[in-house]
């Protein structure tokens, strides 16, 4: 998320005043600024100590909590915005976390690497996993746990019976609304029930 751009493609979804709860927020930077910009309030879940401590230091409430385990810990509707930005692809049950995403959320945002960019298919075409700006890991040594496409996250999200209020993508920066599933490297969508 370290991109301004990006966070700020990210940020325009979220409603001004929103309670948001952000899954795998990484160093609190977008959670800050949702506070900062749009007067937003609500929680970080993170499991990493460093990243934790990150965001305290931003002055962001985070909870330290492991995703596959669940969000129990949250009553229905508990916020108005879910964020899983880059998290989805690094969970075991990405079915499951997508349906207590909108379980607990009036709404959610997911942004993850598209495989299908055009430079990935390019690679397979060769015969090699891509290895990219935002693939940057080989095969052996991705903590991606799967990879996903534009088109397969609306399929998922159709199968989970959620509708899709908004989605585009996103490439250095910028966002592509036209031919997203082959010429964005990140896939963006916003959903509710």
């Amino acid at each position: 998320m370290a991109d301004v751009n990006v966070m700020h493609s990210i940020a325009r979804l979220v409603p001004p005043g929103s309670r948001v709860l952000d899954l795998g927020c990484g160093d609190g930077a977008l959670l800050a600024h949702l506070q900062a910009t749009r007067q937003c309030s609500g929680y970080g879940v993170e499991i990493d100590d460093t990243k934790v401590h990150a965001c305290v230091k931003r002055g962001v409430n985070v909870l330290q909590l492991n995703l596959e385990d669940g969000l129990n810990i949250f009553g229905d509707d508990a916020f108005d915005v879910v964020l899983q930005i880059d998290t989805l692809q690094h969970l075991r049950n990405a079915q499951t976390m997508l349906r207590e995403t909108a379980r607990v959320g009036r709404s959610g945002i997911v942004a993850f690497p598209n495989f299908a960019h055009w430079p990935n298919r390019l690679a397979v075409l060769r015969g090699r996993m891509p290895v990219t700006k935002r693939l940057p890991y080989q095969w052996y040594d991705t903590p991606n746990i799967r990879v996903g496409t534009f088109a397969d996250f609306e399929v998922l999200a159709r199968s989970c019976g959620l509708s899709i209020t908004d989605s585009f993508g996103l490439h250095e920066g910028q966002e592509v609304r036209s031919l997203p599933n082959l010429l964005a490297s990140t896939a963006v969508f916003k959903f509710s029930n």
